[in-house]
């Protein structure tokens, strides 16, 4: 029985058959604007941040409950209020510096743009950072939690060290009960907003951010006494937390970690505050300073 179902979560995530391939293709509407729009951002302000961490831990060689951190954000958060547009991402690859979205996605002002890997959502926010002289970039993790709200979710489940497999089996069970088949990309506002105004949050596009995934070794106490990055592995959130190969594209047919596959890979941007570009303006020129002296 335990070997059934580790053969079935093995299958559901490298070969991508739990479902979601058996659906129709979307549908093409090309109306991208001629020109971009400056993006409609939602800025939060400074606060706290209590939150279930990323990444896998171990315990004495043992699998470990993610610890719970607190964090606090000290200055405000400047975050688009909607996903990218898949419009908006066919101007960049109008501009060659993004690659094409794959045939079938929808291409319209009101829609998210889907099926777009790490490395195009990076490409995405450096051509919108050198068109609009501002500086864009994908969230953090904890960003992204912090942004979330009440529709962040704490996905943790509890590790049972005289059996380990349960915790794995139980996730499955778990995920299995929500309808990750419809990968429908729809208008704007469908999963509605949170209380900071943000749209479609948690709704069927998983959004990348810049984090990598990390395992931690902890002591006795939880104290991190070792950590190791795979940043070819990167955060993706949405209705449950995803760990997905940067270059993946569509995660329903390979490239999670664990679990079942987001429906869609999406994203949406930080910018920056105007402080903070200035600031590493005149850092970058101090330091070409002090070299040339």
């Amino acid at each position: 029985m335990l070997i059934a179902f580790k053969l079935k979560l093995a299958l559901a995530c490298a070969a991508g058959v739990a479902g979601p391939l058996a659906v129709a293709p979307l549908v093409t509407e090309v109306t991208a604007p001629a020109t971009l729009v400056a993006p409609a951002l939602v800025e939060i302000s400074s606060g706290s941040l209590s939150y279930r961490a990323s990444g896998d831990f171990t315990r004495a060689g043992k699998q470990a409950e993610a610890p719970m951190l607190s964090r606090h954000f000290a200055e405000p958060l400047a975050i688009m209020r909607h996903q990218v547009s898949s419009a908006d991402y066919q101007l960049c690859v109008g501009d060659s510096a993004c690659h094409a979205l794959d045939r079938g996605v929808t291409v319209a002002p009101d829609r998210p743009a889907v099926q777009v890997s790490w490395h195009d959502a990076q490409a995405y926010a450096a051509w919108l950072s050198r068109k609009t002289g501002d500086h864009y970039r994908l969230p953090t993790d904890e960003e992204w939690a912090f942004a979330a709200g009440s529709r962040f979710k704490d996905d943790a489940l509890p590790v049972d060290a005289s059996d380990p497999a349960k915790r794995w089996i139980s996730r499955y069970e778990r995920e299995s009960d929500r309808d990750l088949s419809d990968t429908a990309a729809y208008p704007f506002g469908k999963f509605g907003t949170n209380e900071h105004g943000l749209s479609d949050l948690s709704g069927n596009v998983w959004e990348w951010t810049s984090s990598c995934f990390v395992r931690s070794v902890l002591d006795e106490t939880g104290k991190t006494i070792r950590e190791s990055a795979n940043c070819g592995v990167r955060i993706a959130e949405g209705a449950h937390r995803a760990y997905v190969t940067d270059f993946i594209r569509d995660a329903r047919a390979g490239g999670c970690a664990a679990g079942l596959p987001p429906a869609n890979l999406g994203f949406r941007l930080v910018r920056e505050p105007k402080s903070w570009v200035g600031g590493l303006s005149g850092r970058l020129s101090k330091a070409l300073s002090v070299a040339r002296s």
